[in-house]
């Protein structure tokens, strides 16, 4: 009787290994590598957020009336998912509430000089798009930041962006590290291009990134909802404005 107890005891937590191990071999058909474990994707069913503001950034990007005002040169491409989600409002919001509570402002605006040489002449993709459009041309109204969000003396605002993710050309992780930040929470344009590129970024140097779905814009409505229904929540705790600004204290 023991004896069978022991193997079927034996056969059931071997059973139980290789439903674990199934997920990490090479072998294994891809559909079926994710079929007893689940990718971890953070949602709202976390716990009530709460946010120092000493350790806190808000890093808000491309804010810049290229996007974000008539006449700017991509605000046709953004202006229905602005409307959607109420982007400028609610990032106005969040940005008055940061600076009360005294949390860490940082605006991260990318421009580019005359000529866009910093680009590659064989460019492709957004960037040959920006090249060829002198879309965010330095010294220019056209990359300004907007007047809902312009920076006040007790923000900052980062040098040298002239790609798509905010920390890799550009003094953002210095800014951030000199103010012993922990916490990031991030809006601006593109969603699904600039915002996440900075978003992956600051996952993976440690930070814990918060992500504002109402604080965003991608060029359609449906890029905007992918973007945080598929891919947000590996990378950070998508979130909204209203929660953000309840959780700061």
């Amino acid at each position: 009787m023991f004896q069978t107890l022991f193997v079927t005891l034996t056969y059931y937590f071997l059973f139980l290994f290789l439903q674990k191990i199934d997920a990490f071999t090479q072998s294994v058909p891809f559909s079926r590598r994710f079929a007893h474990t689940s990718l971890a994707m953070s949602s709202e069913s976390e716990p009530p957020m709460k946010l120092d503001p000493k350790e806190t950034a808000f890093i808000f990007i491309e804010y810049q009336n290229e996007f974000t005002t008539e006449g700017g040169k991509l605000y046709d491409a953004v202006k229905d998912c602005m409307a959607a989600t109420g982007t400028l409002k609610n990032s106005k919001k969040v940005l008055e509430s940061a600076r009360e509570k005294g949390a860490l402002v940082v605006h991260c605006p990318i421009m580019f000089e005359k000529g866009h040489h910093e680009i590659a002449k064989d460019a492709y993709g957004i960037l040959d798009a920006v090249k060829g459009g002198e879309a965010f041309l330095a010294g220019t109204w056209n990359s300004e930041i907007c007047d809902e969000m312009k920076p006040v003396d007790s923000d900052m605002v980062i040098k040298g962006k002239t790609g798509l993710c905010s920390f890799h050309s550009s003094n953002l992780e210095f800014i951030l590290r000199q103010n012993n930040v922990k916490n990031v929470v991030m809006g601006g344009f593109l969603t699904n291009c600039c915002v996440e590129s900075s978003m992956r970024s600051a996952y993976e140097r440690g930070y814990k990134v918060f992500t504002l779905k109402d604080c965003c814009a991608a060029t359609n409505i449906d890029g905007q909802n992918a973007a945080f229904e598929h891919t947000f929540g590996m990378f950070s705790v998508p979130t909204t404005s209203d929660e953000v600004i309840s959780g700061l204290n």
